[in-house]
């Protein structure tokens, strides 16, 4: 933890923290993906569809986790960065036992209430029984799925930075396997694909409890779970949950902006869906790995915050800012022009490979304007800033989003609806760039934190 921290060359402390995250994330994605390939050799456009409509509900539950996780992450950091260990244990081990008691509340509330949960998803009366499937095994998995996903985070802020990759790596591997034998071999299409996820993850889950047991025998100073110690500091809680939410939020309305997205596309047939559940997930490279860039560099931000070190935090943030601008600019380039390559992949209808490769060209374009809009939303999360990440984040998702979606159908049906999430990031990158410009780390870091 310290040598990522006390690194003097931040472009190196940068990439020390934020490429196990990226990897962690691209593990992510190809689970995302294989699961999205396996259905697909099913041949049956429903099936496609009910994987891509249950996104959002599997983006919400890891979101819940987030609150804890992130918003912990925030508040270690900068505790350990004012030297506090004590607090950085407290903070860690109520955020640990946050995430378990909300994923058996969602456990229990998913399996109550899956039909209708389904519905709100726009599962139609063709891919309804294909979603519920899906739908059920991801409840069952909520728990493991919610600590899992939380404590990648709460690892990166305490400088566990090689078992937060590992957990991931383990969960997503373990995901493909049973991806091939549940839905290849088993023929279990969506039910598979769910069933695969939620093991996967409860892999994971155990993994990193085997990692806190050994940090705890080893006596970790920044690490604690044992329930004789539990105990909450409202205060605290009140800080983390306050930093988490917009955090979370980032993730829930992407979920409800994806649901408004999936319903307006399902006018045009579960086809339409299907080319569009496709062209996202491709196109989730760029985005996984830049959400990976920033979510691994606001540790170190929040570090430089807790020190008090405005020099090093406006550097690290630039230097960040530049990695993810390039590295989103690549990826524009590659989707663009092998849009259609990576459609067949997945497709052997021809109709829906060129709807599939069209879409990728419309929504690969917003890969430069990620590495701001998302580093800047990280830097806010990292200082405790909720209002200003949460600003951006309604901006995004809601204020900007859902209005786009219904002005461009109207003006240019299908294919406007698509562009709807690059048009209202080129609005946003502007906004973010200004409210960063505006609240210079200079300032912020003399305001205190």
């Amino acid at each position: 933890m310290a040598n990522v921290f006390e690194e003097k060359n931040i472009p190196k402390a940068i990439l020390s923290i934020g490429i196990p995250a990226m990897l962690g994330q691209l593990t992510t994605l190809i689970y995302n993906l294989a699961d999205t390939y396996f259905v697909s050799l099913t041949k049956i456009p429903a099936q496609i569809a009910a994987v891509t409509l249950c996104v959002p509900a599997l983006l919400i539950i890891m979101s819940i986790a987030c609150i804890f996780g992130m918003g912990a992450s925030s508040v270690i950091a900068r505790q350990i960065g004012k030297g506090r260990k004590e607090e950085s244990a407290q903070c860690f081990h109520f955020s640990t036992y946050a995430m378990v008691f909300s994923g058996i509340l969602v456990l229990v509330l998913g399996l109550l209430f899956t039909r209708p949960i389904a519905s709100l998803l726009g599962a139609d009366t063709e891919n309804m029984n294909y979603t519920c499937d899906y739908l059920r095994w991801i409840f069952i998995g909520a728990p493991a799925i919610m600590l899992s996903n939380g404590l990648v985070h709460s690892f990166r802020s305490v400088g566990l930075v090689r078992e937060a990759t590992i957990g991931l790596a383990l969960g997503n591997a373990v995901n493909i396997l049973l991806d091939w034998i549940f839905i290849f071999l088993m023929n279990m299409g969506t039910k598979g694909a769910a069933l695969a996820t939620s093991v996967g993850f409860i892999c994971a889950a155990v993994y990193y409890l085997a990692c806190l047991l050994i940090q705890e025998r080893k006596n970790n100073q920044l690490i604690s779970v044992s329930p004789k110690r539990f105990s909450i500091d409202w205060e605290m809680a009140k800080k983390v949950i306050q930093i988490g939410i917009p955090g979370a939020l980032i993730t829930v309305l992407m979920s409800i902006a994806n649901i408004v997205l999936n319903n307006y596309i399902g006018i045009y047939g579960s086809d339409a869906v299907a080319s569009y559940g496709i062209a996202y997930k491709i196109d989730m490279f760029p985005i996984m790995l830049l959400v990976g860039l920033s979510q691994g560099t606001a540790p170190l931000l929040g570090y430089y915050y807790g020190k008090n070190d405005g020099d090093n935090l406006s550097k690290a943030m630039r230097i960040a800012v530049i990695y993810g601008v390039i590295l989103g600019a690549a990826f524009t380039i590659i989707l663009f022009f092998g849009s259609r390559t990576f459609s067949k992949v997945f497709l052997s209808d021809e109709a829906l490979i060129l709807q599939t490769a069209w879409f990728l060209r419309l929504l690969c374009f917003h890969g430069p304007l990620l590495g701001i809009i998302n580093m800047v939303t990280s830097y806010f999360q990292a200082l405790g800033k909720a209002v200003s990440s949460l600003t951006i984040t309604l901006l995004r998702n809601v204020i900007l989003f859902i209005p786009g979606v219904i002005i461009l159908n109207t003006l240019f049906q299908l294919n406007g609806v698509i562009l709807t999430q690059l048009t209202v990031e080129c609005f946003l990158t502007v906004i973010c760039m200004t409210m960063y410009s505006v609240s210079s780390p200079g300032k912020l870091v003399k305001s205190s934190c």
